[in-house]
């Protein structure tokens, strides 16, 4: 498999969409009703919310595409994986929770689910935080939930740490997630 990493671009909106779909309900705990992910896919993870997300210069996406076969990206090739970083100000209860300033939060780190334990997430990672000491971070932070005990893994794992908690509303029904963060310097 060839893969390549780099910054996503607006054209990349529709694909980056689609693998949105395709992925966040990996991350959704066991009970989500439909209703409550199909909300929140068409409110943060549809074409024209990632449209804003690239036109934004607080918003750094990150993808990983499989180079040479039919796809989605300008590039023709499929996207296998993607990240987002965005940068401060946070919600001050997230702030009060972190030892590192300035930091960047991930926002999202999502990979198909046929690409697990292959290396795109590594890949990713290490060009996640390549891209956040890149924009002047000292730590990077995240909210994985709490019964998503793969992720945490997968993040302690790159030396992340839980630091605390935060809840939010996915769709109708509140859930509540591990603060994580790495101190990169």
């Amino acid at each position: 498999m060839s893969m390549s990493i780099r910054p996503a671009v607006l054209a990349d909106a529709p694909a980056l969409a689609a693998l949105a779909e395709a992925t966040f309900v990996l991350a959704c705990p066991f009970g989500t009703t439909e209703e409550d992910l199909e909300a929140h896919l068409e409110r943060h993870l549809a074409v024209d919310s990632f449209e804003r997300y690239l036109a934004d210069p607080s918003h750094h996406v990150i993808v990983a595409e499989l180079e040479g076969t039919e796809g989605g990206s300008p590039l023709g090739a499929r996207l296998l994986g993607y990240t987002m970083l965005v940068d401060g100000p946070h919600d001050e209860e997230i702030v009060l929770q972190l030892g590192a300033a300035p930091s960047i939060e991930l926002s999202k780190f999502y990979v198909l689910q046929e690409h697990h334990g292959v290396g795109v997430s590594a890949g990713l990672m290490e060009a996640t935080l390549a891209a956040a000491v890149a924009r002047g971070a000292a730590g990077l932070w995240l909210g994985v939930n709490e019964h998503n005990a793969r992720a945490q893994r997968f993040y302690g794992k790159h030396g992340f740490a839980a630091v605390g908690r935060k809840s939010f509303l996915l769709g109708t029904s509140p859930q509540h997630d591990h603060v994580m963060e790495l101190v990169l310097s």
